[in-house]
C-alpha cells in the first residue's frame, strides 16, 4: 500500500487559489491579504489537516531533523528496563552522525499515541517515526498510514502493515530456549511472558507451546505479565508454590528474571540446583546477578542503529523493505543446569 503524500503549503495555496506567500502571510498574521482571503486559507488548511511548521528550520524550507519515538509505558518501568536504554542509544548513534535529534514522549494509551504522531506530522515537527510494541490488528497501522507518516516498525512484518519492519525471529529463539532446557533433562517448563496483547509476546507464546508439545514435555505453563519486577516476582512465586512446580523458567526480560532469582532464594530454592532460570534480552543485570543468568542474547544497540538507518532510507525516498536482524542466541551461564533428579 502506498502512503498518501504529505500535505504541504503548496497544496493549501492551490486549493485556496492563492500563492504560497499568501498562505505564509495569513498564518504569520502579517498584512498583505484581506480578511476574507485569510479566512479562506484557514478553512482550506483545516480541511486538508495542514498546520504550519513552527520550527525555524522548516520555516526556511529545510526538512525537519527530528525523529519521533512514542512509548506507551510507565516512566518508572522505562528507567529500569535495559532494553530500551540500549535500543535508544543505538538510534542516537545514527542520529548523531547526521546531526539529528530524537523526540521521545511517554503516553498513557494507544489513542494518545496516535494523536501525538498525527500532530507531530501535520505540524512538521518530525521527519519520521519509530513505532514499537505492535499488537495484533494494531490501530496505529491504518491511522498513521492514512496521514502518510514515514515510519519504521519494530516488529514482525505480519503485524506492521505497509510500514517497513525491522525484526528478530522470536519464534526461532523461543524454540531454541525450550530445546536447550529439554536437552538438560527438564520436563516441566514455565514461561513468564510480557503483555498478552503485544504481538511479539503472542509469537513467543505460540512458539513455546508448540515446542513443548513437539518435544513431548510434561507441561509448559505460561503467565502473562506487564514486564516489571513486581509482576515477575509474583509470577515466580505462584509457579514455585504449584504442586507440580517447574524445574526451569524462561522470562521475557531480564528484570523479571532477576526478580525471579530473588524470589527463588527467598523461598529456599537454590538456583540452578532446584530450578533453572533463563532470561530474554541479555544485559549487564544478567552478568552481575548471582548466579549469573543464562540469556537469549542479541545486540540491542545494533538493532536500534539498524532501525534508524532504515528510517533515513525511507525518509530519503526509497522504501527499504523489511529487515530481519540476527536472531537472539543462547548464552549459557550459571543459572541453568541439568534438571534435578
Amino acid at each position: 500500500m502506498t502512503a498518501p503524500a504529505r500535505v504541504t503549503i503548496k497544496d493549501v495555496a492551490a486549493r485556496a487559489g492563492v500563492s504560497k506567500g499568501a498562505v505564509s502571510l495569513a498564518f504569520n498574521g502579517k498584512p498583505g491579504v484581506s480578511d476574507a482571503t485569510r479566512e479562506r486559507i484557514f478553512q482550506v488548511a483545516r480541511e486538508l489537516g495542514w498546520e504550519p511548521n513552527r520550527t525555524a528550520r522548516s520555516l526556511s524550507g529545510r526538512s525537519a531533523d527530528i525523529i519521533g519515538l512514542v512509548l506507551n509505558r510507565p516512566a518508572r518501568l522505562l528507567g529500569l528496563e535495559p532494553f530500551y536504554m540500549d535500543f535508544i542509544s543505538g538510534i542516537e548513534s545514527v542520529l548523531a552522525e547526521r546531526s539529528c535529534s530524537l523526540l521521545l514522549r511517554l503516553v498513557r494509551d494507544v489513542d494518545e499515541e496516535i494523536e501525538l504522531y498525527r500532530a507531530w506530522w501535520r505540524g512538521q515537527t518530525i521527519a519520521g517515526a519509530v513505532l514499537v510494541d505492535f499488537r495484533s490488528d494494531d490501530p496505529r497501522v491504518p491511522a498513521l498510514e492514512a496521514v502518510g507518516l514515514p515510519a519504521v516498525a519494530v516488529g514482525h512484518p505480519s503485524l506492521t502493515g505497509s510500514f517497513p519492519a525491522v525484526w528478530t525471529d522470536d519464534a526461532t529463539a523461543t524454540a531454541e530456549a525450550v530445546r536447550y532446557l529439554a536437552a538438560l533433562g527438564h520436563r516441566r517448563l514455565a514461561r513468564v511472558g510480557g503483555p498478552a496483547g503485544f504481538g511479539h509476546s503472542a509469537i513467543r507464546t505460540r512458539a513455546f507451546e508448540a515446542t513443548v508439545r513437539e518435544l513431548g514435555l510434561e507441561h509448559g505453563t505460561q503467565i502473562a505479565t506487564g514486564f516489571d519486577e513486581r509482576e515477575g516476582a509474583r509470577a515466580t512465586r505462584s509457579l514455585l508454590l504449584a504442586k507440580d512446580r517447574p524445574t526451569a523458567i524462561v522470562y521475557d526480560n531480564d528484570i523479571m528474571a532477576v526478580a525471579g532469582a530473588g524470589v527463588a532464594a527467598e523461598m529456599g530454592f537454590v538456583v540452578p540446583d532446584d530450578v533453572s532460570l533463563l532470561a530474554w534480552d541479555d544485559s549487564q543485570l544478567c552478568r552481575i546477578t548471582h548466579p549469573t543468568l543464562s540469556a537469549m542474547s542479541h545486540d540491542i544497540h545494533h538493532f536500534g542503529a539498524e532501525v534508524a538507518r532504515t528510517l533515513f532510507t525511507l525518509i530519503e525516498g526509497t522504501h527499504p523493505g523489511d529487515l530481519q536482524v540476527p536472531t537472539p542466541s543462547l548464552t549459557p551461564r550459571g543459572s541453568t543446569a541439568p534438571a534435578p533428579q
